[in-house]
């Protein structure tokens, strides 16, 4: 079973109402999407957030990107030990606060990237697209001394630090796939690209603590066929992005949530089927529409209100 969720900004606005209106509850916390680069937070920092969504009728369900994860972590560089730290206390506070899931990535140096951000889809709407070729065009790389084995040996010393932690806090981790998911982002190695990948990450700390984020669209740019990998990995699935891409990892378009190649409705079935019970969904990289201004590009309202309405239809299909 899945819970509908969606991101909400920490402070209290109009999408707050739109989201009771919507009948969803569920909060996701991902304040680098909603331009705020918050990434450390301390107990009385997440009691206060807690406090305020309750006090509105929301729960916190996620809290995603904005946590404290460093490339020193990821890199595994001097220091990675004082961080590991921090994030273990991070997740011991959310315990503490029945926060129920964490979602990190591990990306070095460029996180998720776009080359466009004003692709005509249906009526006019926008959405964003990535080409490989347009990603490095005239633009000097970060530079960033590291190989694949380096991240592997950084991932899973973070899993075996931070694992036993998560299970003692009651708090799950969620591991979001490389996005786009390609070996290589210019001369920057990535390793969370394939199912392959997945089940090291899943064998290095065997736990339902130690789980993914099934960033639907990230697995369809891979090419895997979407409800065989939802059954594959079951109730390891902790944190669910709901989306669809036109293309591959070289080359792709976001699409409206009803107008993508992939079988939304197999895929949703497949979650009802696999994943334990209460699992977050949201939806993810909406299009901008009519009368909204671009600026957060795959992360304005009226997108969502839409996805919902969809995601909840599928889900009463699958009853």
């Amino acid at each position: 079973m899945v819970d509908l969720a969606v991101v909400l900004p920490p402070q209290p606005d109009e999408r707050w109402q739109l989201a009771k209106q919507m009948d969803v509850t569920s909060a996701v916390v991902h304040t680098l999407e909603i331009g705020d680069d918050k990434t450390s937070w301390s107990y009385h920092d997440l009691l206060h957030l807690k406090n305020w969504y309750e006090n509105a009728g929301l729960e916190i369900s996620v809290i995603e990107g904005s946590v404290p994860l460093t490339d020193r972590i990821r890199l595994g560089r001097e220091g990675r030990d004082e961080d590991i730290e921090e994030f273990k206390t991070f997740l011991k506070d959310c315990g503490r606060l029945d926060i129920p899931v964490v979602c990190y990535d591990w990306m070095v140096g460029i996180r998720w990237a776009r080359t466009e951000a004003h692709v005509e889809a249906r009526g006019g709407s926008l959405v964003t697209a990535y080409s490989n070729d347009r990603m490095h065009r005239g633009r000097e790389e970060p530079v960033v001394e590291t190989s694949r084995e380096q991240l592997w040996e950084a991932l899973e010393y973070f899993l075996q630090e931070v694992g036993p932690v998560a299970e003692e806090a009651g708090v799950k981790l969620g591991l979001h796939p490389d996005d786009p998911p390609r070996s290589s982002l210019g001369d920057i190695p990535r390793i969370i690209n394939s199912p392959e990948a997945y089940e090291r990450v899943l064998e290095c700390y065997d736990s339902e603590y130690n789980g993914i984020t099934f960033c639907q669209g990230n697995f369809a740019a891979m090419g895997v066929d979407l409800p065989e990998t939802i059954h594959r990995f079951g109730d390891r699935i902790n944190f669910v992005h709901f989306r669809d891409v036109d293309g591959d990892a070289d080359d792709f378009v976001e699409t409206w949530h009803d107008a993508g190649p992939n079988d939304m409705l197999a895929a949703m079935q497949a979650y009802q089927d696999a994943v334990d019970d209460d699992v977050p969904m949201r939806p993810d990289h909406v299009p901008t529409m009519a009368g909204e201004d671009n600026s957060n590009p795959g992360y304005h309202m009226m997108g969502r209100l839409f996805a919902i309405g969809y995601m909840r239809g599928l889900l009463e299909q699958t009853q």
